[in-house]
């Protein structure tokens, strides 16, 4: 059974690219979905996690660009990039834990997003996982970061998952909010991995 590491560079870099436009088009649609969503049930938690959507499609869309050329400049410059949008993310997380927490906000129940997460949580941590695999068999630091984004990406839409169906079955309306706090910690902990750590740094040759 041929392993990753024995699969070719250019099927690995088709591959990194499949999985990177894959949660490009997934993100894009929700969007429109979480958009849809958040405003039916007047969800603060639904709105945020469309934000956090539009970061996940900067960050993809910086890994496309990096995939597309090789060079120790394109890889610290993408790296930054990653490490930004994982700066957003946790200034999002603070924010919305905030506000809704702040203002006591009830939001309503909600079928679709609670559908719509709980398939995106598993959807992105296939992804996840599967860049972490690329990423490494590639030696590429820029898909093993952004794999992270996206990992993220699927704690959080668990973990909105988890208080829409709290605030739905048993009125915790805080539910959410207290778990977006814990991934604040995991986002911070990469941006300064990324930018004070050495981590962003490329090896040269």
């Amino acid at each position: 059974m041929t392993t990753v590491n024995e699969i070719p560079r250019q099927a690995l870099l088709r591959r990194g690219f499949a999985l990177e436009y894959a949660t490009l088009g997934w993100n894009v649609v929700g969007i429109m979905v979480l958009a849809v969503a958040a405003i039916s049930a007047r969800s603060v938690a639904l709105a945020g996690f469309g934000l956090d959507s539009l970061i996940e499609i900067g960050a993809s869309t910086v890994v496309i660009w990096e995939l597309s050329a090789t060079g120790e400049a394109r890889q610290k410059r993408a790296l930054r990039l990653i490490g930004a949008s994982f700066a957003l993310l946790a200034l999002y997380l603070l924010a919305q834990s905030a506000l809704v927490l702040g203002t006591g906000f009830h939001p309503r129940h909600s079928s679709l997003g609670i559908a719509w997460t709980a398939v995106t949580a598993t959807v992105m941590f296939a992804l996840a996982a599967g860049k972490a695999r690329t990423g490494a068999a590639l030696d590429n630091p820029v898909l093993k970061t952004e794999g992270r984004v996206t990992l993220i990406d699927g704690l959080l839409a668990a973990a909105v998952l988890v208080g829409l169906v709290l605030n739905s079955t048993l009125g915790w309306w805080w539910a959410d909010p207290l778990a977006s706090l814990v991934l604040v910690y995991y986002a911070i902990r990469e941006v300064r991995e990324i930018f004070f750590a050495g981590r962003g740094a490329v090896p040269a040759g």
